[in-house]
């Protein structure tokens, strides 16, 4: 019989990926395409669980890949840290018994994303949200700062956007920062240096290009148009995309 796309496949011939999410709101005004609603979050995280898959953040897949235990598992990870990640997201990953990572901007905190010029304005969680986000067992990793091109930052600038960034997390939390993304996916081999020597065991890019290892992990971007069909189309051609993990990618 034909499989579907709401039947459970075997898990052993998934290889482990990281999908790539932003804000989980009404995504009727959405210039840049970075808003799934939650009723589609929660047909895309039921999906997973029907496969056999099971949401987790990025620190604990990269923990299990290396263990050899990374089967059955995708990396969840939501960019920017919107406040809505607190109101629709966080229900949504309990009820479907998923954890996440969510990437956050110290700098901006209660802010909005005033570096989307098209808008709409979306709030971002503040000190108090983040806290509650970690409370509720997702894993808080920096986006920088303040979301500037770290390509284009200056010296100091990108220590500051690096560095800083993971101290006043660390501060703000009283945990260990061990995650990064790169701001609008953007990183080149000086980015990538400032990322480590701020202390960061793993990064978030998007399609990392010639870049490789645990701080140039790649991401597969999840939409609101992201059916469960759809999704099993990404996830079957990820692999010659680039967009599912290698042994590479959490032993260098």
């Amino acid at each position: 019989m034909p499989r579907t796309a709401g039947t459970a496949p075997r898990t052993a011939d998934t290889a482990p990926w990281i999908a790539m999410y932003h804000s989980v709101a009404d995504p009727a005004d959405d210039p840049y395409r970075i808003t799934v609603s939650p009723e589609r979050l929660d047909a895309q995280l039921g999906w997973l669980r029907r496969r056999g898959l099971r949401g987790v953040s990025v620190e604990r897949l990269l923990d299990a890949c290396r263990r050899g235990r990374g089967r059955g598992l995708v990396g969840l990870t939501f960019d920017d840290g919107y406040r809505d990640f607190l109101d629709h997201a966080v229900p949504l990953l309990h009820r479907h018994g998923c954890t996440a990572t969510v990437f956050v901007l110290p700098g901006r905190l209660g802010g909005d994303n005033a570096w989307d010029p098209l808008g709409p304005r979306k709030p971002l969680l503040d000190a108090d949200g983040i806290r509650q986000a970690a409370a509720h067992g997702m894993e808080i990793a920096s986006h920088g700062l303040t979301h500037i091109d770290l390509t284009a930052a200056g010296d100091h600038a990108l220590r500051r956007e690096a560095a800083g960034s993971r101290a006043a997390l660390a501060d703000l939390t009283g945990q260990d920062v061990p995650g990064f993304c790169y701001p609008y996916g953007k990183a080149d081999g000086r980015v990538l240096a400032a990322v480590r020597a701020a202390g960061y065991r793993y990064a978030c890019a998007i399609g990392p290009g010639a870049l490789t290892g645990p701080l140039a992990l790649p991401r597969m971007h999840v939409g609101q148009q992201d059916t469960p069909w759809r999704l099993r189309l990404k996830q079957a051609t990820g692999g010659p995309r680039g967009r599912t993990l290698r042994p590479a990618a959490v032993t260098s």
